[in-house]
């Protein structure tokens, strides 16, 4: 009797820690941070969308988020680790004076991952700025690699328009995007992003939520064209109810691709043929995975990608900042390097902090990667 009521005092504490450690899990994820589900007329537009089906937004051909077993993938992660998947010393990176880059100039400005600072006919953007050093919504990880935090958000003028592609915590920052709100015009996403935004405490008149395959003039010279990636959405338990987008902007001067994140699929080559070329492709190059094949590209499918779109340079991104994959950091420009120059390929790979200006074709491809203490 005594041994069977101390059992049931075990199980009942067992329970009530297991209680607890879910209440704290739902109290954490009520942070605003996690942003919000789409709701109301919000929803209702959504449901309208030919890419939401069952429920979810839907990728143009079946995308599973894993190819192999979720079992393989975290034996992988703990016990087949890279031994380079950080550096062994700070990024390099140039400093940004944004009051000395003169507003008529092209150009593009690269912060490390996948945010960037561009000028185009006249107008400044932003491309998915995360600058909280912070990939995920635990404050213990995601952090990014020293060296990188070149932007202080007191110096960054003031922001005609972001760009969003999706609603990942390493291109959609929750802190920035706070701390950004009296500095921004307006912000141009997918379906459903506005609800995290609106949540935010943005005005729903400065949001732009688009789906794919729409056209629209930003303002006068300057168009924008919005397509398919092949990848998914979610901050929370829930997945897919908000749209990835990836974008072309054009002008009188420039034809530039914005790919987000994304797989290899058809839809580089349908978007080449249909409205490249593109004088720069600005798309993915790193944090893939042989388990997450359909979701992020390997870089001879960056390569591929950048022909499909007729590109004339290709700017590799989504690296060095970031260890949120089970490859060397260095490892995907190295490879891209490789691999353009044995197809004669133009790329950009400027260091973080770099101005790129557009106007000037004869722009070096740097390996700076390789002077890094290895």
């Amino acid at each position: 009797m005594v041994k069977k009521r101390k059992r049931f005092l075990n199980i009942q504490k067992t329970g009530f820690l297991v209680l607890g450690i879910l209440v704290l899990i739902s109290a954490y994820m009520l942070h605003p941070k996690f942003g919000k589900r789409p709701s109301g007329e919000r929803l209702k537009t959504i449901t309208q969308s030919p890419n939401y089906k069952n429920g979810r937004f839907q990728n143009v051909h079946e995308t599973p988020q894993l190819t192999e077993g979720i079992l393989k993938s975290l034996f992988k992660y703990f016990f087949q680790k890279s031994p380079n998947v950080k550096p062994k010393s700070d990024i390099p990176h140039n400093d940004v004076n944004f009051d000395s880059l003169t507003i008529d100039h092209d150009l593009i400005v690269w912060f490390g991952h996948s945010s960037y600072y561009m000028q185009l006919n006249g107008k400044r953007i932003l491309v998915d700025p995360v600058f909280s050093q912070n990939a995920s919504p635990l404050p213990f990880g995601g952090k990014g690699f020293n060296g990188t935090d070149v932007v202080r958000l007191e110096d960054l003028p003031f922001i005609d328009y972001v760009f969003i592609t999706h609603d990942h915590y390493d291109h959609l920052d929750y802190l920035t995007l706070k701390a950004l709100k009296t500095s921004i015009g307006k912000i141009v996403c997918g379906l459903g992003v506005g609800e995290h935004l609106t949540h935010w405490g943005y005005a729903v008149e400065n949001i732009l939520e688009k789906d794919w395959n729409e056209t629209f003039e930003l303002e006068p010279g300057l168009t924008v064209n919005t397509f398919p990636a092949r990848h998914f959405t979610g901050r929370s338990i829930w997945t897919n109810n908000t749209l990835w987008v990836s974008y072309a902007l054009k002008t009188d001067r420039q034809h530039i691709y914005i790919g987000g994140d994304s797989g290899y699929d058809t839809h580089f080559k349908e978007i080449g043929e249909q409205y490249g070329p593109f004088d720069v492709a600005i798309l993915e190059n790193g944090q893939y995975d042989s388990g997450w094949r359909h979701i992020h590209m390997f870089p001879e499918e960056v390569l591929q990608a950048s022909e499909d779109l007729q590109a004339h340079y290709l700017f590799p991104m989504h690296s060095s900042k970031y260890a949120l994959a089970n490859h060397a950091w260095n490892e995907p420009l190295e490879k891209i390097h490789e691999l353009a120059n044995s197809k004669a390929q133009k790329l950009l790979t400027p260091l973080i902090g770099e101005v790129v200006y557009l106007n000037q074709t004869h722009v070096k491809n740097t390996p700076w990667w390789r002077s890094m203490k290895q």
